[in-house]
């Protein structure tokens, strides 16, 4: 196992020091001037149940307002729920004045901090076109608070939520992710971090047992991987004993997906955040990959060869050798993955199913008894 790569310098105090309010104002306000499809869904949303309830309610307090003054022959008195509604939503307003400029100071210092470290910033991107497991789930999709670098490749930090419906009753779930863009595409990996999990795999898609690859060393200790069935020599060249070092030494808490010619990192925390210990940790992951990827790029799928190729039979050249070698360019593989090595088979979870048959068991016991 070779030695933890350190964490490549950043500048992490737009993080944490004091902003000027004037310049988070101006900054909010560049950004509402960027959004050219008018307001957003959730803005509207908000309005009209903050409408709709204030048009409910008020009616309803002047009727109990005139109730109590007419039964205790005190106005007075009956002013006094009044009041307290009134400090009630005084109270609500303060607590949503501040959320918003907290939002707004926090966007202000990510956008900073990627300016200090040659990066940029975008504040939110609804449905992101990313292949990854976690973007292709629910409905309501959304990132923020991208941060984003384009040297020595493109590299994207941010946050995601998804929203799942399940009858009546939803369930949102959130994650913080690194996207990293290879060379050329690869077959469908997965590294199911063992450190990350709890009663089973944390991912949000199971994957058929005969996928799974038990590597050497220490490695199937930290990482389960799955890569699709006949790719298992491909994973072997990708994962060799240096780049498996690298994964434990600084990924070993991260779910890793390569799909396309993408790599992801997941975490269920906040990847774009104001602490500057996530950056440290994850700026340190990136950096010990970053370094190996280069191997990647040289990986082809014979596969493809061999279907873009046709055979060369003694027929074809009247029972004699050619009298010239194929040209290089029939015989290398494009860059490019077979259509069975593009994605990995999944199956579904059994969780829901054991949980119902247990309630059933027990409800037909103590039914019994």
């Amino acid at each position: 196992m070779t030695a933890p790569a350190p964490a490549p310098s950043f500048d992490a105090r737009p993080l944490t020091e004091p902003v000027d309010p004037a310049a988070v104002r101006a900054f909010a306000a560049e950004l509402r001037s960027r959004r050219t499809s008018g307001m957003a869904v959730s803005s509207i949303i908000a309005i009209v149940a903050v409408s709709i309830a204030g048009l409910v309610m008020l009616p309803i307090l002047f009727t109990v307002v005139l109730s109590l003054a007419a039964s205790t022959g005190s106005p007075g008195a009956a002013a006094i729920p009044l009041v307290l509604i009134v400090l009630l939503a005084a109270a609500v307003g303060v607590l949503i004045w501040m959320a918003v400029r907290n939002g707004q100071a926090t966007r202000y210092r990510l956008h900073r901090f990627a300016q200090a470290n040659g990066m940029t910033y975008e504040p939110r991107v609804d449905d992101p076109p990313l292949p990854g497991m976690i973007f292709q789930l629910g409905r309501s999709r959304l990132a923020t608070d991208l941060v984003r670098g384009s040297h020595p490749r493109f590299v994207e930090f941010g946050n995601y939520q998804y929203t799942v419906q399940s009858g009546k009753n939803s369930t949102t779930y959130r994650w913080g992710y690194v996207a990293v863009k290879l060379d050329v595409p690869l077959p469908n990996i997965v590294l199911d971090a063992t450190g990350n999990n709890g009663f089973g795999s944390n991912l949000p898609a199971s994957f058929q047992r005969a996928q799974r690859l038990s590597l050497e060393g220490d490695f199937d200790r930290h990482f389960t991987l799955y890569c699709p069935e006949g790719y298992e020599q491909d994973a072997l060249y990708l994962f060799t004993p240096d780049i498996m070092a690298r994964f434990i030494d600084n990924a070993a808490q991260l779910d890793v997906e390569i799909v396309d010619d993408w790599l992801f990192l997941y975490t269920q925390r906040k990847a774009s955040t104001l602490d500057p210990a996530t950056w440290a940790w994850l700026f340190g992951a990136v950096g010990a990959l970053l370094t190996k990827f280069d191997q990647w790029a040289r990986w082809r799928d014979d596969r493809l060869a061999a279907q873009r190729t046709p055979p060369v039979t003694a027929g074809s050249s009247g029972g004699h050798a050619l009298p010239f070698a194929p040209p290089v360019g029939l015989l290398t593989p494009p860059p490019g993955v077979a259509p069975q090595g593009r994605r990995l088979k999944r199956t579904g979870t059994w969780l829901p199913l054991i949980v119902v048959i247990g309630f059933a068991a027990f409800w037909l016991l103590t039914r019994w008894n």
